[in-house]
């Protein structure tokens, strides 16, 4: 009788707008090495693959080896678990559909999974974060856009052709603002970064709120939470605006999903009570009524960066192994 020994580490990637984090991970869940490199800087696809293949090799050789890496999981905007594409990412330099997992398999001689963001956010609180114990929640993601991904059960639901928890592009404003997607009132464009930055916009020239955030036109969303703490009412106000919008969309999500939890994630998650609690109060009025006080709203406890890669881990160690070099 013949013994076979297994591969114990995985490659976890996170690839985002303007960050492409990635990292060496074990079958415990420890983070081996970590490294980064500007996703911007690869306008071009075949460059960024070539980038994060040869990237790759180099962190898992100073680490262990290459040949004690059994697979790779890829969590990006807009990526597609059951095709292993990017499709028609809003917020991504490469447009239409990108076959990522494919092109990285044939690169690298390993098994490659992908998904997109949030579900892989979600894989991460479940193993290692927030949803430990819970089987039915919610996660959301605030940063550049907005997306989700719900358990049930125990498991992720996906829906027919991986597209499930968009919430970000359900409708909350007729004749809203101009999403990516290229529809107009977008959940997105109002929660996201860049929704919360505009509508700070719109209060600087419809109101008179006294505001630090007047003093330059190029302000960003730290800008306006830092602000947030020293109690700026124009960023105060800006936070209400946008936790009302956000509770409004969730209480509708929540409303047919019925989760034991809500948690976010995310850069915009920074934000803290100044956006949550007038999220929960905007929530608490509009969910259905036998939902009332029975839903939480949670922060995620994990660094946005190692709680995607951790998740994309997860998804690394679920796909079957397979290699060229066997």
């Amino acid at each position: 009788m013949s013994y076979q020994s297994i591969k114990t580490r995985v490659i976890g990637v996170d690839i985002k707008k303007d960050i492409t984090t990635y990292a060496v991970v074990d079958i415990r869940g420890t983070i081996i090495a970590k490294e980064q490199f500007q996703t911007t800087d690869h306008p071009d696809i075949s460059d960024f693959v070539s980038e994060l293949s040869n990237r790759i090799v180099s962190i898992s050789e100073a680490n262990g080896g290459y040949d004690n890496i059994r697979s790779l999981g890829i969590s990006v905007n807009s990526g597609n678990n059951y095709t292993g594409c990017i499709e028609n990412a809003a917020n991504m330099p490469w447009k239409g559909v990108v076959p990522l997992a494919a092109m990285l398999r044939d690169r690298l001689g390993m098994a490659v999974a992908l998904s997109n963001n949030a579900h892989v956010s979600a894989l991460g609180e479940f193993v290692f974060g927030s949803a430990h114990g819970m089987k039915n929640f919610i996660v959301v993601t605030l940063g550049s856009g907005m997306g989700s991904c719900f358990f049930s059960r125990g498991k992720a639901h996906l829906g027919a052709d991986g597209f499930a928890g968009e919430i970000g592009h359900t409708k909350v404003a007729d004749n809203g603002r101009l999403c990516g997607c290229g529809h107009h009132g977008c959940l997105e464009t109002y929660c996201s970064a860049r929704g919360i930055e505009a509508t700070a916009h719109e209060l600087i020239s419809t109101t008179d709120l006294p505001s630090k955030l007047r003093e330059k036109s190029d302000f960003v969303l730290n800008d306006i939470i830092d602000c947030c703490k020293a109690d700026d009412p124009l960023a105060v106000e800006t936070m209400k605006r946008t936790g009302k919008m956000l509770g409004l969309g969730i209480a509708n999500y929540a409303s047919i999903i019925n989760p034991e939890a809500v948690i976010f994630t995310g850069r915009v998650a920074k934000a803290g009570d100044y956006l949550f609690e007038p999220a929960y109060e905007s929530f608490e009025q509009r969910v259905y009524k036998n939902l009332k006080g029975r839903t939480k709203f949670l922060q995620s406890i994990l660094d946005n960066q190692e709680r995607d890669v951790l998740g994309a881990s997860v998804l690394a160690w679920g796909i079957k192994e397979y290699s060229l070099f066997k």
